[in-house]
């Protein structure tokens, strides 16, 4: 299925889930999209309290948890990306927050 730039701009997210699993995004105009959380590091090693914590940034066009630092797009779900963070940043961020990778 592909998405034209247009849907992609416009799709705004309304309500986030985030399981162990996989994070879930519903969206105002009735659309669920739903992605493995392993896309996503930083919320796969969030804890649940961190992971529930999350604002809509630019009315809905992306999300936000300020205590992991991870901001994902509407768009970027509708497009299939994944988490663009390198493993060395990654590892570091890990060793900040006192984990190994």
């Amino acid at each position: 299925m592909s998405t034209s730039p247009t849907e992609a701009k416009t799709a705004l997210a309304r309500e986030i889930r985030v399981t162990d699993d996989a994070l879930t995004v519903h969206l105002a105009d009735g659309r669920i999209l739903s992605a493995p959380l392993s896309w996503y590091p930083r919320l796969r090693h969030g804890t649940p309290e961190e992971r529930a914590d999350w604002r809509l940034i630019g009315e809905g066009e992306g999300v936000h948890w300020p205590r992991l630092d991870e901001d994902i797009s509407v768009e970027g779900l509708l497009e299939g990306r994944r988490s663009g963070e390198s493993p060395t940043s990654l590892s570091r961020w890990l060793r900040e927050r006192g984990e190994s990778r």
